[in-house]
């Protein structure tokens, strides 16, 4: 199945460091700083943005693979904007560049590597996972 994707797609997404996303809010550290996980899912939203709107109607991507490096600390107050290139696919599999930026410096980089999914069938199995 041709899912309209290509190599060099871009997404990005953005957010304000504020008290919930801090790495003392996430439990991943007792300073009040913009937290990892927190980056991370920043990450993947910006892959995401990148190929799931190209997607046919009933299919999605979940993340299945991170390697992040958290580079540099953002307090509280600064914007933090994450970008996402896809670089690589194979078949269901994309592999996307990551960075993510605060307003002086870039803060993070990475590779991080989704699946595309059929929504139905992927709620079924959780549906079925559940029930055991």
């Amino acid at each position: 199945m041709d899912f309209n994707v290509n190599i060099g797609l871009e997404g990005e997404a953005q957010e304000l460091v504020t008290q919930e996303n801090t790495a003392n809010k996430y439990g991943s550290g007792e300073i009040e700083v913009y937290a990892t996980p927190a980056m991370v899912g920043l990450m993947e939203n910006a892959s995401l943005k990148a190929v799931d709107p190209k997607l046919p109607e009933g299919f999605a991507t979940v993340g299945i693979d991170l390697e992040i490096k958290h580079l540099a600390a953002t307090p509280i107050g600064m914007n933090v904007r994450a970008k996402a290139i896809l670089r690589e696919i194979d078949n269901k599999k994309l592999i996307f560049y990551v960075q993510a930026f605060d307003e002086k410096e870039m803060i993070g980089e990475g590779i991080h590597t989704r699946y595309i999914i059929q929504v139905d069938k992927f709620l079924q199995r959780m549906q079925e996972k559940g029930k055991q």
